[in-house]
């Protein structure tokens, strides 16, 4: 039975009375465990299994709960047990009233709502531009997660938005449509779910459970805390551990957990202090640092497992990109199996390095938080500049880089392939350089069955429309300034590209190709392109600062490409690096590259820690305080099982910035303070 199996921690809290009980349950502790072995109690001592709720962050993390129970247990008694994220027990709930709901995912909702908002008239009132429907959407969502008091929005809103305060009534109005709308038509989105289910529990449902045991309670928010507290169980029993609440930035308050004792008069506190993932070397530097962060409740970690374990490693260099490639040469001598090891790192720009380090060395890895160094558009970009230039027949990589161009979709796009591709016969390179006119020519239309009509009809036409451009006589005499499809945008495009193929056409030094593309006028455009797209608010608006941001952090990550082609000699040696085995590095069975985020939950023989300067870890860019930067220290080190290796670099010479050691170091006594 799971009671059999339990530490005196561990039993004592399983097996408490009922109650109002919250289990502190520190990284390694067996809070799972304890809680299968809290419901198989439950059931021993007579409760029936349709009056017990169990309320977990993920449905696989219930899952896993309930199978466990079945190995004890008849499993149609345990199919009876409530079990499930908020979202989803709430939804099954209110069917189970008849109360149900068309669920609607919040890009649907958005859409209604924008509907709703764009009828209104903002100009009348103030210079100042209103929101758009979407971005009001995410606001109302804010809202509704963290206010649970009947607070009026349209307070709330004046005083948390104060340029926008003047339009708070009309916004306050717009989101009284939108919920008559959505009630009209039964809609409703995952807030509402649990929205719906509190107020049919306020309004007297018959709905009742003897027990609700609450996984990760520390990430609760506001609106799932007023849920528990209306079911109004007998009991309850939550697990959590404040030292691991990471997700302020996603509406987790972590005073609910620290407010327990003071909320529920009578409460029980228990702790299960002895840790079995970790050795007593690394949870004592995990203790040693977050011991200065308030202590809500009384913790004393002990160690269990024997043995000899290395001490965790400071590892120091002098340069950024010299850490990565040194970290992914120890992985590839390291003795443990790549699926065991797992890199965690706080900032997205980490993981581009290491992800292209891990690369160079053939190690495969599987990245989780944030979008592939490889997959970036404007890494994309560049790769297909360069495919271009290698193999001029690649139509794909000309589509890819066409999006680009203003007004020119994949179709327009393929014709201009088949005109150029026909003119340099079938060298594109040649049809932008050296056309022969005479050789250019469209694919066939081909006919449309279902219709009896031929595709869209597309025909050669004078290139003195363009004539105003300021082009060269040479590239005024190119074919593809004859299609009919290509607008001002596209033949710019086609100039600028021409230009580059012409500048690096004879060059064979991939750094000095890559750095011809990161100077040219055609890359500048397509940044330009996704900078603007990264810098549009959700109002409609440009914000130039967060532009000028968003085009440093592309140039970033180009001039992370070109430190590494420095070590290919030739342009085709560097393009098959790119290519061959490109997936190889987000699939299979690799090294885990994680954000502190995607960590948590999980263990790993070797864990190595990224990047520990100040700056980047903590975050001087993303840190809503030190506090809870401290708490994402813990949950990283405490992923480590057998050895903990950390490591930060004095330069970064793409930036230009050197750092210092970050105070978690610190802190753990591996440095001394600077100052």
């Amino acid at each position: 039975m799971p009671l059999s199996k339990l530490n005196k921690e561990q039993y004592r809290a399983a097996t408490a009375a009922m109650g109002h009980n919250l289990i502190i349950a520190s990284a390694g502790t067996g809070k799972t465990s304890t809680i299968v072995a809290r419901i198989a109690h439950l059931l021993n001592s007579g409760i029936s299994a349709d009056k017990i709720l169990l309320l977990t962050f993920t449905n696989k993390a219930a899952s896993e709960m309930i199978e466990r129970l079945e190995k004890y247990f008849d499993g149609k008694i345990i199919k009876q047990i409530r079990a499930g994220t908020f979202h989803s027990v709430s939804n099954l709930l209110l069917k189970s009233l008849g109360k149900g709901v068309i669920l609607k995912q919040p890009s649907e909702l958005k859409t209604l709502l924008k509907s709703i908002a764009d009828r209104r008239q903002f100009h009348r009132i103030s210079d100042t531009k209103g929101y758009s429907g979407a971005y009001l959407y995410d606001i109302y969502s804010l809202f509704c997660n963290s206010c649970v008091n009947d607070e009026s929005f349209e307070d709330w809103f004046a005083l948390n938005y104060p340029d926008q305060a003047e339009f708070a009534a009309i916004y306050d109005d717009i989101l009284r449509e939108f919920e008559e709308t959505k009630m009209q038509f039964n809609y409703a989105d995952f807030n509402d779910l649990l929205i719906k289910m509190r107020n049919e529990l306020k309004n007297g449902s018959a709905i009742c459970f003897d027990e609700i045991l609450v996984d990760e309670y520390q990430d609760t928010n506001s609106l799932q805390g007023s849920l528990i507290d209306a079911f109004n169980a007998k009991s309850l029993f939550c697990v959590g551990d404040f030292d691991q609440s990471i997700y302020a930035f996603n509406g987790a308050n972590i005073e609910i957990i620290g407010s327990f004792k003071e909320r529920y008069i009578g409460a029980n506190i228990y702790s299960l202090n002895i840790n079995y993932r970790s050795s007593a070397k690394i949870l004592a530097l995990a203790n040693k640092v977050i011991a200065n962060n308030p202590r809500l409740y009384p913790k004393s970690l002990e160690v269990s497992r024997d043995g000899e374990f290395k001490s965790p490693v400071l590892l120091v260099y002098d340069e950024l990109f010299v850490q990565y490639s040194a970290v992914a040469e120890i992985i590839a001598k390291s003795r443990y199996h790549k699926s065991d090891i797992a890199i965690i790192f706080r900032n997205n720009s980490s993981a581009d390095g290491l992800e292209v380090a891990l690369k160079e060395w053939g190690i495969s890895c599987k990245r989780k938080g944030g979008v592939s160094f490889f997959e970036a558009r404007e890494i994309k970009a560049l790769i297909d500049l360069v495919a271009i230039l290698v193999n001029p027949k690649d139509i794909m990589a000309f589509i890819h880089i066409m999006e680009y161009a203003r007004g020119i979709g994949n179709a327009h796009a393929k014709e201009l392939f088949d005109i150029l591709s026909s003119a340099g016969h079938g060298d594109i390179i040649k049809g932008l350089l050296h056309p022969d006119k005479k050789s250019a020519k469209l694919a066939p239309k081909k006919q449309n069955y279902q219709l009896g009509l031929f595709d869209d009809f597309s025909e050669f036409m004078p290139s003195n429309r363009f004539a105003s451009l300021g082009f060269d006589d040479e590239f005024m005499a190119s074919p593809a300034l004859n299609y009919s499809n290509l607008n001002q945008n596209g033949a710019i495009f086609l100039f600028e590209l021409k230009n580059l193929i012409y500048t690096i056409n004879n060059e064979l030094n991939s750094s000095k190709i890559i750095s011809s593309i990161m100077q040219s006028k055609i890359y500048n455009i397509i940044v330009d392109n996704l900078a603007t797209k990264r810098a549009t608010l959700k109002n409609g608006n440009i914000d130039s600062e967060l532009k000028c941001s968003a085009i440093e952090r592309i140039m970033a990550k180009a001039r992370v490409l070109l430190e590494i082609s420095k070590r290919h000699s030739s342009i085709d040696n560097f393009y098959n690096f790119l290519t061959l085995g490109k997936s190889e590095i987000s699939e299979g069975d690799g090294v885990n590259l994680l954000t502190v985020h995607a960590s948590k939950g999980l263990e790993f023989n070797l864990v190595f820690v990224v990047d520990l300067a100040e700056g980047r870890f903590p975050n001087s860019r993303l840190m809503s305080d030190i506090e809870e930067e401290r708490r994402l220290f813990y949950v990283a080190v405490t992923r480590a099982k057998d050895e903990l290796v950390l490591s930060y670099a004095k330069y970064d010479k793409i930036r230009k910035v050197e750092y210092q050691p970050s105070c978690f170091l610190v802190e753990a006594g591996m440095v001394r303070n600077s100052v």
